[in-house]
């Protein structure tokens, strides 16, 4: 148990540090995910296929696997897409609305009734963001783009947990990840047409941030959240998710000063989503103990 909070608070800095790259990157947010999913897949081929860890699994599961695939991939894109209308700090917060789909979308998928903790909990973060953008409407078109790329986070561990209970982690990371790159290069040039760029090509500098952002946050990040599904609850996961605002925030003021740019409701909002956090890791661990 232990070491599945270790291993899962460790992917949640390393997705914290994704908000920072996606504002490093001068790619448009659909070309930068389409590049991550592009080395991400190769490098787990090739890593996981030399230790034969990549099961032969049916068309049907591939299937299953490949459409989890694109919710993570169009997760991706919109979370940049926050992040390119909004800033860094702001596509992170909206990101803790996660809690909130969590609560009400993983019974709607387990066939089970809300659990009203969670619920509270999940309406505690919402609480946090609106008391951020009730006082500030800058960023509105990020703020929606981020509400929903928080929607689409919530149901990707939903997914996974199910699928895990019949792959391991290594296939499932594999096909996952080559699954969302397949459809969104179909989807890319109708994206590229509508969002038009001026390169296509990363400059040398993007290619060595988009190879860390592969191996590192995407590669590595997802191993160790997987493991930890096997061991923790989805909710559980999403939540401990929101902790990511705290690790991207804390590194967006260091690298880019954006702490000038933001007042005090947005320092109020973002103590409302650490206490959510905190109380849910108390009620799990106090939870745990008892048994």
């Amino acid at each position: 148990m232990k070491s599945a909070f270790l291993r899962l608070h460790l992917a949640v800095f390393l997705a914290g540090f994704t908000g920072i790259l996606g504002r490093l990157i001068t790619l448009n947010e659909g070309l930068l995910v389409w590049y991550r999913l592009l080395f991400s897949a190769i490098t787990l081929w090739i890593f996981f296929g030399l230790q034969k860890k990549v099961q032969k699994i049916s068309f049907r599961q591939i299937a299953a696997i490949t459409g989890a695939g694109f919710v993570a991939a169009v997760h991706w894109v919109t979370f940049y897409g926050a992040i390119k209308y909004a800033n860094v700090s702001v596509a992170l917060v909206c990101f803790s609305a996660i809690g909130f789909f969590t609560a009400i979308i993983e019974p709607l998928f387990l066939r089970r009734k809300p659990i009203l903790t969670e619920v509270l909990l999940g309406l505690l973060m919402m609480l946090g963001i609106y008391i951020i953008f009730h006082f500030d409407p800058r960023f509105k078109t990020g703020i929606i783009i981020g509400l929903f790329s928080a929607m689409l986070g919530a149901i990707f561990p939903v997914l996974n947990r199910q699928l895990l209970k019949k792959v391991n982690v290594e296939t499932l990371t594999t096909y996952e990840l080559s699954g969302g790159f397949l459809t969104l290069s179909v989807l890319l040039p109708f994206y590229l047409r509508q969002f038009p760029t001026e390169h296509i090509f990363p400059n040398l500098t993007d290619l060595g941030w988009l190879l860390f952002l592969a191996w590192v946050c995407t590669v590595w990040a997802f191993q160790l959240s997987s493991y930890a599904l096997k061991h923790i609850s989805a909710f559980t996961v999403n939540l401990t998710y929101n902790l990511e605002p705290v690790y991207g925030i804390i590194l967006a003021f260091i690298v880019y000063n954006e702490n000038k740019y933001l007042g005090w409701n947005f320092y109020a909002g973002l103590l409302v989503i650490i206490l959510g956090v905190s109380l849910h890791m108390w009620r799990v661990f106090r939870t745990r103990t008892r048994q």
